[in-house]
């Protein structure tokens, strides 16, 4: 007779499909086991289990595979999240891609007028005085050098750690731009500009000068590629070439500045102040001061300017960039005699931005130092990740081509700028050289010079009872001579050396003639009189008007490339512009191995400089619009940072040069 109970199971489990029912030959009873387990939905149960203990059942089914109805519950909600996450992630993608046709359209709903020249002024002289920084080095070195004691090697390590600190401000202020905003960090870049610049004005020694201006290079370093990305994002696109153009003129302002100050200063000593023995302002030191009014400008103008409003929809801060909005078209329109036109825009889509996991955890728990560790410390890893993006696939072809490009401008730019006014000063020493005066075994006894010693050579001679009072000795060696019974009171050097010289019962007073001076010379009852030991500057030598002419024409040179490229911008095409103008300039620095003279040097320096510019603009411009607003700065600015790359190349050959002398 069939067991009733198991027809029954029998009968359930081939109606459902679901499961078979086995018994083992020894006559024990089995367990079911799964073969086909079908979808079924959530929470669905069969009449024959109903009221059954669930986990019991199903703990019996695990020896045999059989899955938990909780297990396949979270894998089902596992999957349902995932689809809702595509899907959000679908529609997150497809608003970014319509945010920028929105955001064109709004900025020509808000015009262009009042707004964007105000603007315009305020980064411009942001830009002047990144200009203005990239001059003052260059220009106070002959007298720093003198008046700090510094090597030809240490001179050449200041040029190149200013320009490696402005690499690193560069590629660190570029991923924080993206996090924190354009304006906040132009203001921080701008501050510690200020702060370390005014400070070195008022340092003594060397290594104390070289500090501050690592520091205010780090500073000043990230300023470029914030203007140009800050301003774009509130021009339209039809006016971006040209008002870009317009700005990059600011920076030849900046030159112009530096130039202009610097040959008005510092040759005048007088314009220096002494606070105490120790304490020296001299006239270089009130050039860095004077040099510090563009960035106190523009950090006045930016702390009243607005955040970027693609800014603020890039990270879903709506309420503030349609306020923003709002202020650019009342301004521009009130300013064109419009005042009744209404702001119409209501809403914009903005992509919607995750928070991030650590600051949610640590919004409302831990102390405050570990809320701010943790938020510090999460946007340190975005602005990272940010960086690295560099490497996405769709921006390496087009980021590789533009660090190639701005690479050789670079080089040829800087390279030149850094060889033009050393050029002109070995044309000028080959010149000066070719006039000297050879005087050789020459006998003075019993007489008093008391005129200056200028550009002569002594070799061989005899000066018996001699005396040297009041001069200067300006460019004079003497060699295998004999000083006997000599007398040197109050006298000024400038590049004399005395070169296996012989000195019997001389008497040194109040010289600038130190041990450094005499090579190899034998000193016999020789008498050294408060010497004025150190450095001194000497204007008339170190600080010639041609070095100040040179910068200047070059710098004004910019001005006829900056018109016509603003011009032609928008009409020829970036790529066109960029293409003219460095053949232009290849042609420029070819013609320059034809040139020996200082007036055809000058002549092609300020031919390459007029051309070359077309191509540092169209390069601004096309590095700011072929990448994504989210990421346009620190992926903008790693390029502009390689464009530091080979001026330290040019200040490494530079440094070498001079360690060779």
């Amino acid at each position: 007779m069939d067991d009733p109970y198991q027809n029954n199971v029998n009968q359930q489990m081939t109606e459902g499909g679901e499961y078979t029912y086995t018994q083992d030959g020894g006559g024990q009873d089995g367990y079911p086991y799964q073969t086909d387990y079908p979808q079924q939905d959530d929470d669905a149960a069969s009449d024959a289990t109903e009221g059954a203990d669930e986990d019991d059942q199903m703990y019996e089914g695990e020896y045999q595979g059989i899955p938990h109805p909780d297990e396949i519950k979270m894998a089902r909600r596992a999957a349902r999240l995932e689809a809702k996450r595509k899907a959000r992630l679908a529609e997150q993608q497809e608003e970014e891609e319509s945010l920028p046709e929105q955001y064109e359209s709004i900025m020509e709903d808000c015009g262009h007028g009042r707004f964007q020249w105000m603007l315009f002024f305020v980064l411009g002289l942001a830009l002047m005085a990144d200009g203005v920084d990239g001059f003052v080095v260059g220009f106070v070195l002959p007298s720093a050098e003198k008046d700090m004691c510094i090597s030809n090697a240490d001179k050449g390590l200041l040029g190149l750690l200013v320009y490696v600190a402005m690499m690193v401000g560069a590629l660190v202020w570029g991923g924080l731009c993206d996090k924190m905003g354009r304006r906040k960090c132009l203001i921080y870049v701008l501050t510690i500009d200020l702060v370390f610049s005014f400070l070195s004005c008022f340092a003594q020694g060397y290594g104390f000068f070289l500090f501050l201006r690592i520091c205010s290079g780090f500073g000043i370093g990230g300023s470029i590629p914030i203007v140009y990305t800050y301003f774009t994002e509130f021009l339209q696109m039809d006016k971006r070439g040209e008002h870009l153009s317009w700005l990059c003129m600011f920076w030849m302002l900046g030159g112009l500045y530096a130039s202009f100050t610097a040959w008005g200063i510092i040759p005048h000593y007088g314009w220096g102040f002494a606070i105490g023995t120790q304490f020296q302002i001299h006239s270089w030191r009130v050039f860095i001061l004077v040099c510090l009014f563009p960035a106190l400008a523009a950090l006045i103008g930016v702390v009243f300017m607005p955040e970027s409003p693609r800014f603020l929809l890039e990270n879903a801060r709506h309420d503030e960039a349609w306020m923003i909005l709002r202020r650019v078209h009342d301004t521009n329109w009130k300013a064109k005699g419009e005042p009744e036109r209404v702001f119409t825009v209501t809403n914009i889509k903005t992509p919607q931005t995750e928070e991030d996991e650590f600051i949610e955890i640590q919004s409302d728990t831990g102390t405050a130092f570990q809320r701010w560790t943790v938020r510090k410390m999460t946007m340190l890893q975005q602005v990272m990740a940010n960086v690295m993006s560099l490497s996405a696939p769709e921006l390496r072809l087009q980021g590789l081509f533009l660090v190639i490009v701005w690479f050789c401008m670079a080089f040829s730019y800087h390279g030149l700028g850094v060889w033009f006014p050393d050029m002109i000063k070995y044309m000028q020493y080959e010149e000066y050289e070719s006039k000297v005066k050879v005087f050789h075994r020459e006998r003075v006894e019993r007489f008093h010079f008391n005129f200056s010693l200028v550009n002569q050579i002594h070799r061989e001679g005899e000066y018996i009872h001699d005396k040297f009072a009041n001069i200067e000795i300006k460019s004079v060696k003497f060699e295998d001579s004999l000083f006997e019974n000599c007398h040197f009171e109050d006298v000024r050097s400038t590049n004399t050396f005395f070169e296996n010289c012989t000195f019997k019962n001389t008497i040194f007073y109040n010289t600038d003639l130190w041990q450094e001076k005499f090579k190899d010379c034998r000193l016999e009852n020789t008498t050294f009189l408060h010497p004025k030991k150190g450095c001194h500057l000497n204007f008339q030598e170190e600080n010639d008007i041609v070095i100040y002419m040179v910068s200047f024409l070059g710098s004004l040179a910019v001005l006829p490339g900056n018109i016509l490229s603003a011009l032609f911008m928008d009409k020829i095409g970036r790529i066109r512009i960029i293409g003219g103008s460095m053949l232009a300039s290849s042609a420029c620095t070819f013609l320059l191995l034809l040139s020996f003279s200082q007036g055809a040097v000058i002549c092609w320096q300020c031919l390459f400089y007029a051309v070359s510019v077309a191509a540092w603009n169209g390069l601004e411009v096309i590095s700011v619009e072929l990448y994504p607003s989210s990421k346009r700065y620190s992926l903008n600015d790693p390029q502009n940072s390689l464009l530091l790359v080979p001026t330290l190349a040019a200040g490494l050959l530079f440094n070498a040069k001079l360690l060779n002398q």
